[in-house]
């Protein structure tokens, strides 16, 4: 059995369908053992409730990872999502230096921007921080816009495929071996994810469904994190996790009262089938 241990580390969002919340559950039914690393404490998420309860957790991250070295605690895989400061991503990098086992993964979801925008909490600042952290992933996990602000390119809702090419050659050029850009389509009513990595470059396509719900790019990041440290090929992860994010969409998109996430866990069961094919 392929059973490896994960940290995930990103914030928890209490209520909501994101962060923590979504990759713990997600993680472990890949059959995974998965520890946790919590950047910060939200009553709930910030898309549509009011300003939540915050309880940063960046002055306690030093004495985990103090801890855990000295029990000799060791990690497969991390898998980093939304952090709260430039000050967490530089802990965050110094941990995927020295916690992961030699030969081990790391995957970076920036979780920072998107529809051509930071996130309200973030600055150039704390893109140039985010570089470092991508420098040294095996994995980077960007949307179009995140990918556009690592790599200075202008953000084009029109593009090409020579114009998602360059930016995802200049991802590569941070340091990064695989890049995974999800969102990517070259034609109307549909959308994908591109995967690039040791000289080939793949794109799986799906129709869009015309909905945003909040936490879908969490639920992506863990789906593939999981399925890819289970033994799927880089290509076959990418797929799985955007069908079982399609899933999770069509179970929650017909119930209005659910718009703050998506129903994953009705949809545990199809991404535990796909993993077992």
């Amino acid at each position: 059995m392929n059973y490896k241990r994960i940290l995930t580390i990103q914030d928890i969002s209490c209520v909501g369908q994101c962060s923590l919340t979504v990759a713990l559950p997600i993680l472990s039914a890949c059959g995974q053992e998965t520890c946790i690393l919590p950047s910060a404490v939200l009553s709930t998420h910030t898309m549509g409730y009011s300003f939540p309860y915050v309880r940063d957790l960046t002055s306690d991250i030093p004495d985990f990872q103090k801890h855990w070295q000295k029990e000799n605690i060791l990690f497969d895989t991390i898998y980093t999502g939304y952090l709260g400061s430039t000050q967490q991503v530089a802990m965050v990098e110094n941990i995927l230096e020295t916690m992961v086992v030699q030969g081990g993964k790391t995957v970076v979801d920036p979780a920072m921007a998107d529809h051509g925008k930071l996130y309200p909490a973030f600055d150039m600042a704390y893109v140039e921080a985010m570089k470092g952290l991508v420098s040294k992933a095996d994995v980077v996990v960007p949307n179009l816009t995140e990918a556009c602000f690592l790599t200075g390119c202008p953000y084009q809702e029109c593009y090409d495929k020579a114009y998602i090419m360059d930016v995802v050659a200049k991802l590569h050029a941070l340091g990064t071996k695989w890049v995974v850009l999800t969102g990517i389509a070259f034609e109307d009513g549909m959308t994908g994810v591109l995967i690039s990595g040791e000289g080939k470059v793949d794109h799986y396509v799906h129709p869009r469904i015309p909905q945003n719900f909040h936490g879908t790019g969490d639920v992506y990041a863990s789906a593939f994190v999981g399925s890819w440290v289970s033994g799927k090929t880089m290509n076959d992860a990418a797929r799985i996790a955007a069908d079982y994010t399609c899933k999770c969409i069509e179970n929650t998109i017909d119930d209005e009262s659910h718009w703050y996430g998506v129903k994953f866990e009705t949809a545990l069961p199809y991404l535990i089938q796909r993993l077992g094919e």
